[in-house]
């Protein structure tokens, strides 16, 4: 299981904006140099962002801005924002079980729930961790490296 590099995309977004914001237009053009990932990418995960109210874009090359606090942002609220996972989606189950044997017509008894609760439990985590906390890593990292 892999959940995709949308995430961590996401994430990276959010540093640059916070990072230099203040001092830069942060583009999509800008966003692909740093994550060296094709723009269309990156405007499509601003587009997801967007569209969950944690940015603001401006049309051509406004730039993007963080649309509320980073203590009011959550990692879950970024997940949600671009993985196409729902609740209890997080794994795939295979299609066909053989109903015929005894444990293909039960595993979705046997794994559902442990699977979900998988699921909630990394959820409960994503959700505890803020883009704050990010920032502030972030600063801590780059003054012990005098970066």
């Amino acid at each position: 299981m892999r959940i995709s590099s949308r995430f961590t995309i996401a994430i990276h977004i959010f540093a640059c904006i916070d990072t230099f914001g203040d001092t830069c237009k942060v583009t999509s053009d800008f966003l692909a140099g740093s994550t060296n990932v094709n723009p269309v990418i990156i405007r499509k995960i601003l587009g997801q962002l967007k569209k969950a109210g944690l940015i603001e874009v401006a049309r051509g090359t406004g730039g993007t801005t963080v649309a509320k606090p980073l203590g009011e942002i959550s990692f879950l609220d970024v997940y949600h924002a671009v993985e196409c996972v729902g609740k209890g989606d997080l794994f795939h189950f295979h299609e066909n079980p053989n109903t015929n044997c005894p444990v293909g017509r039960n595993i979705h008894h046997i794994l559902d729930d442990r699977l979900l609760q998988v699921q909630n439990a990394m959820e409960e985590e994503l959700a505890s961790i803020t883009l704050a906390d990010l920032k502030k890593d972030t600063e801590k990292y780059l003054d012990e490296n005098n970066l």
